[in-house]
């Protein structure tokens, strides 16, 4: 167990958590100190969801460690059900309650709580979050479907869809997008879960002919369960992509034997007339960094260099249970998968990389930011702005424009100030000159010193005073302090280098002053910049 200042993955009783707070009639009593309570946040801060978690927390307290913690926990668990009237309820314990190892499953079965209990034992420092989520989900399919009679005369375009839940990455619209694709092709949706599931719809899960897999980072366990136990087959393509889209349509087709043809062309898909058009051209061999959740990790990098022709030079994922796929795509790639849950291992990635543009998490926007790399974020953990009150779905065709806009605009407006950072020393767009529109209007050519309308300024003077305006901003560079030893800029090798794109001029920087020192020089001129550009391009 390491600390740090940021994780990927919170402890699996969060997991568990995310589960009980996706699904209806189900609530969770969780053994837990006070300072435990803090999960309640990502609910309702960070997803803006309208109730809090379907939580309660013991909240022992460190004098209740000299008595009965046990007796606690049942008289918090029997105040929980007669409260709430749940259909079922899970019982844990937070990774600090794990260690006074008081056994909350045992504990509820000496309780007649009238309702059915789902035991949860979830090591905290072994496994982590999504673990959690897909051990809770399992042991809940497990604990309902479970030896259920399967109907003989199931129609083969009956599905269920599995794997959304609460605080996961754009789950809310995701679901309505395939849920629609599905209906539009003439297939039943049986039971959708864990998101709004109740107990008895995870009941019905095995009157399905086949189950489509949406999350396998939640749902992959207990399909396979379902699979082995009622002989339903499994989808497993996530339709992220247009590609990923097609296949997922033919393999569903394939299962409940209809012609997926009239399916396959879809109106309203635009990525792929986008990624051709003369706007995009340039966009062409851009290098990407990707790092996130296994599933959209591999589904990034598969519509970054399939679908919108960018070079992948970085893959990897905190997802250590799926670490073998990662390192299958990776090597598709031509890459070596980073497998890691520490930020710093994948920020000094980053830096060694030298990508164009980043596609991650939360922590690889921040990232990116500070290295001014257009960014976008593909997975979670995310922040609020992440769970935005329009419809942005990343899968089915409509996710397909989503994913377009949301990594193509931080590369197109990294290019529109990066133009207007280079020509802002021109003799006509430099901040001295009067906007020629305005010429008309008089003057003498020159902006005068005392206070002026923002109107008389010219678009491109604005915003360059240091801050950054967002990712993948062009701002002037501030001449870094020099240092006893190392090479010393010249104003005019300064003023050259700002005319080099800002996404490789860190790069640049670092070269020539490599080059200088090596060389022994103690001056940068412009002379030196093109001959260590000439040496390292060899």
């Amino acid at each position: 167990m390491q600390l740090t200042v940021w994780t990927y993955e919170g402890p699996p009783h969060v997991g568990a958590m995310r589960i009980a707070t996706a699904m209806k009639g189900v609530h969770y009593v969780l053994h837990a100190p006070q300072g435990d309570t803090y999960a309640d946040l990502l609910f309702t801060m960070i997803e803006r969801r309208k109730e809090r978690p379907p939580v309660t927390y013991t909240t022992f307290q460190a004098r209740d460690l000299s008595g009965d913690t046990a007796e606690i926990f049942k008289k918090a668990c029997s105040e929980a059900v007669e409260r709430f009237r749940p259909d079922a309820v899970l019982v844990g314990a937070s990774c600090t309650a794990e260690l006074i190892q008081d056994d909350p499953g045992g504990l509820a079965k000496t309780l007649d709580l009238g309702v059915p209990v789902v035991p949860l034992e979830l090591p905290s420092y072994q496994k982590k979050e999504n673990w959690g989520a897909s051990e809770t989900f399992y042991r809940i399919v497990r604990g309902f479907a479970g030896g259920r009679e399967q109907q003989t005369d199931i129609p083969a375009n009956r599905c269920n869809i599995l794997g959304p839940t609460a605080l996961g990455f754009r789950c809310r619209d995701d679901i309505v997008e395939i849920r629609k694709l599905l209906e539009a092709m003439g297939i039943e949706v049986n039971v959708v879960a864990p998101l709004d599931a109740r107990p008895a719809d995870i009941a019905r899960l095995p009157q399905a002919a086949f189950n489509v897999v949406l999350y396998p980072e939640i749902a992959d366990t207990a399909a396979r369960w379902l699979e082995r136990t009622y002989k339903q087959p499994v989808v497993n393509t996530v339709p992220i992509g247009v590609n990923a889209t097609k296949t997922f349509i033919r393999e569903v087709a394939e299962l409940a034997g209809i012609d997926p043809e009239p399916f396959l062309k879809s109106e309203s898909e635009r990525l792929s007339w986008y990624s051709r058009s003369i706007d995009s051209n340039y966009l062409t061999g851009k290098r990407v960094f990707i790092f996130g959740d296994a599933s959209h990790a591999i589904a990034a990098a598969r519509i970054a260099e399939h679908e919108l022709g960018f070079k992948v030079c970085g893959l990897g994922t905190y997802s250590r249970e799926f670490a073998r796929d990662i390192r299958a795509a990776a090597e598709e790639f031509g890459v070596d998968a980073l497998i890691t849950d520490d930020h710093l291992e994948v920020e000094d990635a980053i830096q060694a990389s030298q990508p164009e543009l980043v596609l991650g998490t939360q922590m690889e926007r921040h990232v990116a930011k500070r290295m001014r790399i257009p960014c976008a974020v593909i997975s979670a953990p995310v922040h609020v702005q992440d769970f935005p009150a329009r419809y942005s779905p990343q899968m089915g065709f409509e996710g397909a424009n989503v994913i377009f806009d949301s990594w193509v605009h931080p590369l197109m407006m990294g290019l529109e100030e990066h133009l207007l950072t280079m020509f802002r020393d021109d003799f006509e767009f430099n901040d001295e000159e009067v906007a020629s529109h305005l010429a008309a209007l008089g003057g003498n050519g020159k902006k005068s010193t005392g206070n002026q309308n923002d109107s008389e300024m010219h678009p491109g003077a604005q915003g360059y005073s240091g801050g950054s305006s967002g990712n993948g901003s062009a701002v002037a560079e501030l001449r870094e302090p020099e240092s006893d030893g190392e090479p010393i800029w010249t104003a005019d090798a300064e003023k050259e280098l700002k005319k080099i794109p800002f996404f490789v001029r860190g790069k640049a920087r670092r070269n020539t002053e490599t080059f200088a020192s090596q060389n022994s020089l103690v001056e940068i001129t412009v002379e030196t910049l093109y001959d260590a550009k000439a040496h390292f391009g060899r």
